[in-house]
């Protein structure tokens, strides 16, 4: 183990990204452990308020992000001071991450459905993370000399990550940068029914092919979405509160 370590980690500069890494998931589990734990009222587990404010840890996630960030700016080049300074950074990347859906809809979503979008942005974090770990590079093409201008090549893969996103293939999307021939499938393959590209291409313009990812949908994809909503859950905790954001869209 160590001198795997050593010649996959630390001799091929990666140790900064692993520390990246390792902290990222580490601070994402301890902070959701202790959100559960403070929902439950255990203990002495409360969240932090000035007076009547309550301070979210997005607030102490973006000044570790700026602390670790420009430490790495200005880092003499120091590996193991740069270790250092991407640890603060994964922290604060984790703090801030696990708010994201309080970014997106500028309105605290933490337990509601809505606030699955921060558990799945730290998914797409670790995982993209882990990628690079391995020694994958986005944009990049492994597979042989290519027939075509390299730069063509990453136009192409980046209008194709574009068409796989639009019809909601998020994770395929993610991982084709990875990974070009994934993005192929995905921008070929039927929209997912409730993406941008169903929107505008599908739902007024082909019933049938709605019909048909409605029924992809159900019967592919759901099942595959609560076995990753019952893992997130194990994780994260219940999102079961009803969502605010639509009471207040009903009310007006």
């Amino acid at each position: 183990m160590g001198n795997w370590f050593q010649h996959s980690i630390v001799a091929t500069g990666r140790l900064p990204l692993f520390c990246y890494f390792v902290m990222l998931i580490v601070a994402f589990i301890a902070t959701r452990i202790n959100v559960r734990l403070i929902r439950a009222k255990v203990g002495w587990f409360r969240n932090f308020t000035v007076g009547e404010m309550h301070i979210h840890h997005v607030v102490f996630g973006v000044i570790l992000m700026l602390i670790g960030g420009v430490t790495l700016i200005v880092s003499p080049g120091s590996q193991v001071g740069t270790a250092v300074a991407a640890s603060i950074f994964g922290v604060g990347s984790a703090l801030v991450l696990d708010e994201f859906a309080l970014i997106l809809h500028l309105h605290d979503v933490y337990w509601e459905e809505e606030g699955r979008t921060s558990v799945d942005a730290v998914f797409i974090a670790i995982a993209v993370s882990g990628l690079l770990l391995i020694g994958l590079r986005p944009l990049t093409w492994d597979y042989g000399p290519p027939v075509i201008n390299p730069a063509a090549l990453i136009v192409a893969n980046l209008v194709l990550a574009v068409i796989t996103l639009l019809k909601g293939k998020i994770w395929t999307g993610m991982a084709g940068l990875f990974v070009p021939p994934m993005l192929l499938v995905g921008a070929i393959r039927l929209a997912r029914p409730g993406s941008p590209w169903a929107r505008w291409f599908i739902v007024e313009r082909s019933p049938r092919k709605l019909a048909k990812a409605v029924h992809r949908e159900e019967r592919w994809r759901r099942p595959v979405i609560r076995a990753k909503i019952a893992f997130q859950e194990f994780l994260s905790g219940r999102h079961d509160l009803p969502s605010s954001r639509r009471t207040r869209r009903s009310a007006l």
